[in-house]
């Protein structure tokens, strides 16, 4: 755990002494209590929220409001981790005034620490408008899901020399635009390793190998809670989605069996008091 709140300059220092950062998603208090409590750097409020636990078919129908509503319930459970919101497709693609406001939203209402937009060249201008007005911002680049059918799909990106010098160009320009971090997704080892020497500001990789400053993944993906596919980058710490099938399974049969609840789960009532409530229906 950590001794004092995780800020912008501690994950700096992280990075300049070659410390891996670690990132792992919530979208709700539980869940961000208990990792923070593990000593995680970053809590992600990911737009991911919308298929892994809002039950869309894929990210882009969140809203601004469920977004808020799952980031102020994040940041209430965490003390120590940085909490970050990501943005959701349409909430800052309009505007300057647009993304700013719903940025600020994060910042303001939900209590972030920084917000996530994703997208490269095309997004640094408004991504500077955004760190002008105060409000710290990571950019995401490589696979970008709210845009996956501009790009091929959800497959790696920049696997040729071509569109690897993209991916990393659009990265200095995000840095140069005042980013404070960037997330590479699906992208080759060695693009991943080669954007994180040129950056000075942190990496986080998601499918982009070991070699960037830290490492983010969808908390029930790691956790083996099914959520839908699960991509190859994941890997898997524990099985809770099975045990807490395993548990309702049981709790099913024991309430159908009439064993559940015992006289251990149940309360009861004075001999004397009962006596005097059948004297009472019986008049």
């Amino acid at each position: 755990m950590h001794e004092k709140a995780v800020d912008l300059s501690l994950l700096m220092q992280k990075k300049a002494r070659g410390e891996k950062i670690t990132m792992l998603t919530a979208y709700d208090a539980p869940t961000a209590r208990a990792l923070d409590s593990a000593g995680v750097d970053i809590i992600l409020v990911g737009d991911s929220a919308a298929n892994v636990v809002l039950g869309y078919p894929d990210t882009l129908p969140v809203s601004m409001d469920e977004m808020i509503m799952l980031t102020s319930a994040v940041a209430r459970g965490a003390s120590k981790s940085f909490v970050l919101g990501d943005m959701p497709f349409m909430s800052y693609n309009v505007n300057h005034e647009q993304a700013i406001r719903n940025a600020g939203r994060f910042i303001k209402e939900a209590g972030a620490k920084a917000v996530k937009l994703e997208g490269g060249g095309q997004v640094a201008d408004t991504l500077g408008a955004m760190v002008r007005a105060g409000i710290p911002t990571v950019g995401h680049l490589g696979l970008t899901p709210q845009t996956a059918g501009m790009i091929g799909g959800y497959k790696v990106q920049g696997r040729d020399a071509d569109t690897a010098a993209i991916i990393l160009e659009d990265a200095l320009r995000l840095q140069d635009a005042g980013a404070c971090m960037v997330v590479l997704e699906c992208v080759p080892d060695r693009v991943g390793e080669l954007i994180s020497q040129k950056l000075d500001i942190p990496t986080i990789g998601i499918g982009a190998g070991n070699n960037t400053d830290g490492q983010v993944l969808v908390v029930h993906d790691m956790l083996g809670i099914r959520s839908g596919f699960t991509p190859k980058f994941v890997k898997q710490w524990e099985t809770i989605g099975e045990r807490i099938e395993n548990a309702a399974r049981a709790y099913c049969e024991e309430v159908a069996a009439k064993s559940f609840p015992s006289a251990d789960e149940s309360f009861a009532m004075k001999e004397e008091e009962w006596q005097k409530l059948l004297t009472k229906e019986a008049s």
